[in-house]
């Protein structure tokens, strides 16, 4: 009888255990942005870029057709790449 209550325990344990980690898992969203020179890379939130510039924002399913676009490095901070460096505005 002891052994059938520590494997309840221990099953009540884990099933807790289990549903927190699932309520605390975030969906993460994101968006690819891509300028004029073909340029791609994540964003988190769609900014308003400045319409000068040329970015095109694109859900996070979106591939391209071989259309020479290139991935560069993903950035935290609020800008874009162009003119061959990060632009933040």
């Amino acid at each position: 009888m002891r052994g059938y209550k520590n494997l309840l325990k221990t099953g009540a344990l884990g099933a807790a255990a289990i549903g927190l980690l699932a309520m605390s898992a975030t969906s993460a969203s994101a968006y690819i942005a891509c300028n004029r020179f073909h340029q791609c890379w994540h964003v988190r939130t769609q900014y308003a870029y400045p319409t000068t510039v040329g970015i095109v924002v694109h859900p996070d399913a979106w591939r391209w057709n071989g259309r020479g676009y290139r991935w560069v490095r993903d950035r935290d901070d609020r800008g874009y790449w162009g003119r061959g460096g990060w632009r933040r505005f």
